[in-house]
């Protein structure tokens, strides 16, 4: 019959107090490593309290501190009771569409480089952008005390915030709408490929997501038949990450939306097509380093079970 695990105590090996044996921090550090479910235990995800109250109800330790627990996880970087929202890749054609993109972004289209005339041009809605207008004004910081924002507000309306970027050299081009939709999203488009370098380039390919506004063949044969010089390129479903033109809404988002204190929808709207100037007078392009080798090791990794992505 096999022998049951040992309960460790501070008394184990060679008698120092306060020391546990290797073993019973790999069994630690694997537990904390499995959902609680699997234990039956009713919780979410673990604490180092919790994991410290397992250990010690199956038994393997007589008595452990959280504190204990959390100095050996740390040493792993175990951290179970953060979470992070995640979509795995369920796109049948995920790499050959993310690659496409990512060789873009180093300026090479079916394995050839792009020419000095061709450009590559990022673009996405950021949707329901409301103006809050506050019922008291916004007081600016004064020594030892940060800015203070009205928690109430009134509601103004909303923009559906447009943009494009150009993702070479570092050029965003935006418009505000009431809504978005393919009406919006072509003006857009006709926004930037009426003006120079645009107008007379040898190609400009269009890096979008697969919302309605841009979505299959048919957004693909209408742009193109506008504009005949318009390579519109889909990335994968559930991948807006590849997607450069998110870098520069999460910037508008820390940087002109939060907080979130504006009288009308227009001064919502100067603000967001001011900002674009703002940006570009010191903006270099994103410093883009994923590369296919690193999406073929992403891929990989998911593959396997119990696996995923840091």
């Amino acid at each position: 019959m096999k022998s049951a695990s040992p309960v460790w105590t501070s008394a184990h090996a060679r008698g120092v107090p306060g020391f546990f044996p290797p073993e019973l921090v790999v069994q630690v550090k694997a537990l904390a490593c499995e959902l609680p479910t699997t234990h039956d235990v009713p919780l979410s995800r673990w604490s180092a309290s919790d994991i410290a109250r397992q250990v010690c109800d199956s038994g393997l330790v007589a008595t452990i501190s959280g504190s204990t627990i959390w100095r050996w996880l740390h040493q792993d970087a175990i951290r179970p009771w953060y979470h992070r929202s995640w979509i795995f890749p369920r796109d049948p054609g995920f790499a050959v569409k993310a690659n496409r993109i990512l060789d873009l972004y180093e300026r090479s289209w079916k394995d050839k480089p792009l020419k000095g005339d061709e450009f590559v041009i990022s673009a996405d809605e950021k949707t329901s952008i409301p103006a809050r207008r506050r019922k008291h004004p916004t007081l600016p910081a004064t020594s030892q005390r940060p800015m203070r924002v009205e928690h109430e507000y009134q509601r103004c309306g909303a923009w559906a915030y447009i943009a494009a970027l150009d993702v070479h050299h570092a050029r965003v081009f935006g418009r505000c709408e009431t809504t978005t939709g393919i009406a919006p999203f072509d003006r857009l488009v006709e926004q930037v490929m009426t003006r120079p370098p645009y107008n007379d380039a040898r190609r400009v390919f269009w890096i979008v997501d697969n919302g309605s506004s841009h979505r299959g063949k048919a957004s693909v044969a209408r742009l193109k038949q506008r504009f005949p010089r318009l390579t519109l390129v889909h990335g994968p479903v559930h991948a807006s990450w590849l997607n450069q033109i998110e870098i520069y809404f999460s910037i508008v988002q820390r940087k002109v939306l939060t907080p979130n204190d504006f009288d009308n929808l227009d001064q919502l709207a100067e603000r967001l097509l001011e900002f674009q100037y703002y940006w570009e007078s010191a903006a270099k392009p994103f410093p883009w380093k994923f590369t296919k080798a690193d999406l073929a090791t992403l891929l990989a990794k998911l593959s396997v079970p119990g696996q995923i992505a840091a």
